[in-house]
């Protein structure tokens, strides 16, 4: 049975400097690896956590690469060098996992090792949890974002690493980096959620309502329609609560959409029209697995997009971010009942207005990049796209780090 009591924060971290000499560490038994999902030379690697309230049962994450990441052992027992000085470490969004293996080739290519995260209660980390990236705070994820650092710079050797986000992944690293001075050299966002694509009016007064809602049923599922009538008439009425009792079979239903067999067509590309733009199973490009990533969307509760709306104010406060940051985004924000065709040119998940907007409260050094026709996730863009997103991504950490 799903936990029903509310959560407290994981405590917010002192800052840190820079990561010890990635030499430091002397070479001890060999991690243990299994051949990854994705198959030969992907490797994955379970980091163990401690667990927290704000993600009750999950108690590890996991690291992807390939397996030519961990560098041979060298002499007297120190790590040998590793085939990439410089690292990048991706970070994931909501309802998403490491697939892209073409956002890894770009970065191998330019010369950086690419390590992929999954975090505790996601993507292959959330295989078998009860709510998959149902997480009250982002900021539980410190403790493997952390180990996943100390292993790229102590265990295998190297001396530069870039932050690279997603979406809810791309708010994570942003936080992360603000927390962390000199933890890392760069900050790169692919999309990042920096702010609650809505009206104003819902920002202020719906947070609120969520905010309370989240105290009283942090379980309480929100993506469904009745719920969303809910956030429209709480903000309308500053003086609503919400009822005590939730929308009745609102989480039965969700859960139910969520855990649809991979060979069942759940409904018609209107009900998830960005994946559905995007899926093989609806005439898109892309073949991802629809257990880790499915449509709909594994349900957004109550606590998890409270916590979300925490870390936004955050950033509209100003995060000083010390080290460089890209941010990208596509040039268009699409609506409801938008085409398929103007699907594959916009994101239909966030505002890029809102996102270009937030950018100039993460830091003092910080490029923004829009790309024509992107999407919400610009490396699942058409070609050539993705190539213009990859090429500005790259190019950009050739010209800042050199």
């Amino acid at each position: 049975m799903a936990p029903t009591n509310a959560t407290t924060p994981a405590p917010r971290p002192e800052p840190t400097g820079r990561a010890s000499s990635p030499s430091a560490a002397p070479a001890g038994p060999a991690p243990k690896l299994s051949t990854d999902i994705l198959g030969e030379p992907w490797v994955a690697r379970t980091i163990s956590v401690a667990e927290f309230p704000a993600a009750p049962g999950a108690d590890h994450a996991v690291l992807v690469h390939q397996r030519g990441a961990a560098p041979a052992p060298g002499s007297a027992g120190q790590p040998g060098t590793p085939r990439h000085e410089r690292a990048v470490l991706y970070l994931h969004g909501r309802n998403d996992y490491f697939f892209q293996t073409w956002l890894a080739d770009a970065f191998l290519a330019a010369g950086y090792e690419f390590y992929a995260l999954e975090l505790r209660a996601c993507g292959r980390a959330g295989v078998g949890y009860w709510s998959p990236h149902d997480v009250r705070d982002l900021r539980v994820h410190d403790e493997e974002i952390a180990e996943a650092l100390r292993i790229i710079r102590s265990e295998h050797g190297h001396s530069t690493v870039v932050l690279n986000g997603h979406s809810t992944g791309g708010l994570q690293a942003a936080i992360w980096a603000g927390d962390r001075p000199g933890s890392v050299e760069a900050v790169t966002l692919n999309s990042p959620w920096l702010q609650l694509n809505s009206s104003g009016l819902v920002r202020s007064y719906g947070s609120a309502f969520i905010d309370l809602l989240s105290r009283r049923d942090p379980d309480r599922i929100i993506d469904n329609p009745s719920e969303n009538t809910k956030l429209e008439q709480a903000a309308a009425d500053p003086a609503a609560t919400p009822g005590q009792d939730p929308a009745t079979g609102a989480q039965e239903d969700a859960d139910a959409a969520a855990s649809i067999p991979a060979n069942t067509d759940p409904g018609p590309i209107e009900v998830d029209i960005y994946a559905r733009t995007l899926h093989r199973r609806w005439g898109g490009e892309w073949d991802w697995d629809l257990t880790l990533k499915p449509s709909p969307s594994f349900p957004v509760r109550a606590g998890f997009l409270a916590g979300i709306r925490r870390l936004q104010r955050e950033v509209r406060h100003g995060l000083g971010i010390g080290v460089p940051v890209l941010v990208c985004c596509s040039t268009a924000s699409g609506g409801p009942g938008i085409s398929r065709q103007e699907a594959l040119r916009c994101d239909t998940v966030l505002s890029v207005e809102q996102i270009v907007e937030r950018s100039r409260f993460l830091g003092e050094d910080v490029t923004v990049v829009q790309i024509p026709g992107g999407v919400h996730d610009l490396v699942l863009s058409p070609s050539p796209v993705r190539e213009e997103y990859l090429g500005t991504l790259t190019g950009w950490l050739t010209e800042r780090l050199g």
